[in-house]
């Protein structure tokens, strides 16, 4: 991913980020983190299903795990979160 794309990737994780800020002002953290993580895997599936349609889903479900255990423990390092 080169610096333009990966610029327009965390924009458009900012503005996730955003709505969960704003809707935390009413409703616990511990209810939206779940939400999010609900509706990722609700998008997840549907672009697993209908947009790459991927044969073995168990394989993307693999990589998907992969994938988020990876972000969430470089967040988690992340001394500015």
């Amino acid at each position: 991913m080169d610096s333009t794309e990966t610029e327009k990737f965390v924009r458009l994780a900012d503005r996730f980020i955003r709505i969960a800020n704003t809707a935390n002002a009413k409703i616990p953290a511990t209810d939206i983190h779940m939400a999010f993580l609900y509706g990722a895997a609700r998008y997840n599936a549907f672009v697993a299903k209908n947009v790459i349609e991927a044969e073995d889903h168990e394989a993307f479900v693999t990589e998907m795990v992969a994938a988020y255990t990876e972000m969430l423990r470089n967040h988690l390092a992340d001394p500015n979160v």
